[in-house]
Formats: C-alpha cells, sequence, structure tokens
C-alpha cells in the first residue's frame, strides 16, 4: 500500500495538485472540533458544515471521545487556544460509531492472538491502565458528547472565553444535532 501512496503522491506533487489546498496554519474561522477518525468523517463531516481547507483544526481520536484532561486531544486543543486563535471548539459524535460498542476483554484476547503476552498486559495494568475505561465503548452518545464538553469547560487550562458545543453528526446524511 505504501508503495501506491508514494507513486501516487509523486504525480501529485508534479501536477502541483496541491496548490487549491495551500493556506496557513491559523484556522479561518478560529475553530477546533474534536470528532471520531471513522473514514465516513473523512470528507463528510467538513462538507456538512460547510468548511474548507484551513477553515478549523481537526482533532481525530476512535469516539471522539477526550479520555483523559491531560492527554493529547487536550494539549491539541491548548496548543489550538494559545497559539492558533480558536476561540470556539465543536465536539461532535457520530451516529454508527464503531467505537461505541467495543468491548476491552474482547480486545486483549484479540491483542493476544496478535503475540502481545499477558506479561506485557500485566505490565500496563500494574502503571495504572483501567483497560474496561480506556478501550471501552460507550453506551450513551449524547452523554459521551456532553462528558466531553463538559470536560473541556471545566479544564482549569482553558479560558472561559472559549465557546464550547456538543453536537451529534449522522453518519449517511451528515445532518447535525445540537447535544444539550
Amino acid at each position: 500500500m505504501l508503495d501506491e501512496i508514494l507513486e501516487y503522491n509523486k504525480i501529485f506533487v508534479e501536477n502541483k495538485s496541491y496548490e487549491k489546498y495551500i493556506t496557513n496554519k491559523f484556522p479561518e474561522k478560529k475553530i477546533a472540533i474534536v470528532s471520531c477518525m471513522d473514514t465516513r468523517l473523512t470528507k463528510l463531516l467538513p462538507a456538512a458544515l460547510g468548511l474548507k481547507n484551513g477553515d478549523a483544526k481537526i482533532i481525530q481520536n476512535a469516539g471522539g471521545v477526550i479520555s483523559h484532561p491531560f492527554g493529547s486531544v487536550i494539549r491539541s486543543l491548548l496548543i489550538a487556544i494559545y497559539e492558533l486563535d480558536v476561540k470556539e471548539i465543536l465536539v461532535i459524535g457520530h451516529t454508527d460509531c464503531g467505537a461505541r460498542y467495543t468491548d476491552s476483554q474482547k480486545m486483549l484476547e484479540k491483542m493476544k492472538e496478535h503475540g502481545i503476552t499477558q506479561n506485557n498486559i500485566d505490565m500496563v495494568k500494574y502503571c495504572g491502565i483501567d483497560f474496561d475505561s480506556w478501550l471501552g465503548g460507550f453506551i450513551d452518545l449524547e452523554d459521551t458528547v456532553k462528558k466531553s464538553v463538559e470536560l473541556i469547560h471545566k479544564h482549569p487550562l482553558i479560558p472561559e472565553t472559549v465557546m464550547v458545543h456538543g453536537l451529534v453528526i449522522d453518519s449517511v446524511t451528515g445532518e447535525l444535532s445540537k447535544v444539550n
């Protein structure tokens, strides 16, 4: 797959296909979006929000969930706020999310099938990782979005002037609904 990507990239650069994407590092609309890594959202999410390249900082992970108050998502938001002038944050969950139904115990079994030893799993547990909360899914989509919004809202390093909103996007139609 890498060879195909590199070959495509060579032609992309030679044809100057990148020119229509040129922008700077500052988000034009001064927003950051936290959403899921789901492949259906790659183009649907920006299109449904009317965003073009350069309009927003988009942070994607499994489920669009902020799982730790000092993890990489919050770090990215802090950089977006203090270095890139973001004024508003959207947390956007989506329907039919694959991360929603993950089962940490089944994932641990799959890890073992791929050669991860019980010793490695025990070491991670010993370091304080609760696999159920770290790798487990979630039941209520809107509640999960609300929790991430609340975590941002109450974070001691995020100024009160930054507006934070929760939304759910339909992963087929792109329809947005506010989470209250």
